[in-house]
């Protein structure tokens, strides 16, 4: 009797433990066709991640007590158009976290802060041949979406008010050539309450000795009901080059049981300037899986060179890009 009584008290304990915790699996599949033309050279292709970044994570919560919480969160990158043909990582997010009334710890591999203006304020986040800062990249941008060896921190959201800190180590030995290549620092601020959200972010990454990038860029949005309107804008600063300076402006509306996105963006360094202009429509199946449309028009000037999509232009030439996908999330 004493023995069951024990036994049926660990059990108990072991039940309450459990339910303190949890963990769970979550994903997004997203693949499309991509039909690219160029001026020099076109291209079909089968992409994935045209709308939502294909992804497989596990996250897990652990209640400590006293307010206090653990967390872990494990996501990598699916490419499902080949099946993860170079293999599988956690690379798009490993992070442990403390959090509670102080705010939010986390320790690993994590988004900058300065890259969230990019995709939060971009009608075409940053997927697909809409998005900005695609032509960024391509026009010789240099924001870092994510860094190692990071801890980050978030503050309560105090009356719509949030800050974001981010310290990332490169990790060199002090007697390196360059012994503070791939320190970065980053901070972010943002407002969200109500229809308004507004943020400024600035990054701040040692590439080699003597040699820094400076990111900066500002972002808002506002929900009229009828559309949400939103933009953003940004300088890339390096030491010894040209700086890259951009903006992409647009909408999302919603018609029937989707959504229109609408953008126009721009990104110059130097002389060089690339124009992008980009619509499409999302239309919701039902709350985890839609199908979607995109169609890009980039143009460059001044010496650019930048593409729509998988397509070839050359300098000063023009592209176009169409996807048409299905995203589902778990």
């Amino acid at each position: 009797m004493k023995k069951s009584l024990i036994a049926l008290a660990v059990l108990a304990a072991s039940g309450t433990a459990f339910a303190q915790s949890t963990v769970t699996m979550f994903g997004i599949v997203d693949a499309a066709v991509s039909v690219a033309k160029g001026d020099v050279a076109d291209k079909t292709s089968m992409i994935n991640s045209g709308y939502n970044s294909s992804r497989f994570g596990v996250r897990g919560v652990e209640d400590l007590g006293g307010g206090l919480k653990a967390s872990f969160h494990l996501e990598g990158a699916l490419s499902n158009d080949d099946g993860n043909a170079t293999g599988f990582n956690f690379q798009r997010r490993s992070l442990v976290s403390l959090m509670g009334g102080f705010g939010q710890i986390d320790l690993g591999r994590e988004y900058t802060p300065h890259f969230w203006n990019h995709t939060v304020y971009d009608p075409f986040g940053t997927n697909g041949s809409g998005s900005q800062i695609g032509l960024n990249t391509a026009a010789g941008g240099a924001t870092t979406v994510r860094t190692n060896n990071a801890i980050n921190y978030y503050t309560p959201t105090m009356g719509g008010f949030k800050l974001q800190a981010q310290m990332a180590f490169g990790e060199q030995s002090s007697n390196a050539a360059a012994p503070d290549a791939g320190n970065m620092t980053s901070f972010r601020a943002s407002y969200d309450m109500g229809n308004l959200s507004a943020a400024v972010a600035t990054g701040k990454t040692n590439v080699s000795a003597g040699v820094d990038i400076t990111s900066t860029n500002y972002g808002a949005a506002y929900n009229f009901g009828v559309a949400k309107v939103m933009g953003s804008v940004f300088k890339d600063e390096r030491t010894g080059a040209a700086d890259t300076d951009g903006y992409v402006f647009g909408l999302l509306a919603p018609v029937g049981p989707g959504t229109v996105r609408f953008a126009m963006s721009q990104t110059e360094t130097g002389t060089a300037q690339a124009k992008k202009t980009a619509i499409g429509y999302v239309y919701g199946l039902s709350k985890r899986t839609d199908l979607y449309a995109t169609y890009a028009s980039v143009k460059n000037s001044g010496g650019a060179s930048a593409n729509a999509g998988g397509a070839t232009s050359g300098v000063n030439g023009s592209s176009t890009a169409m996807d048409f996908g299905v995203k589902h999330s778990f």
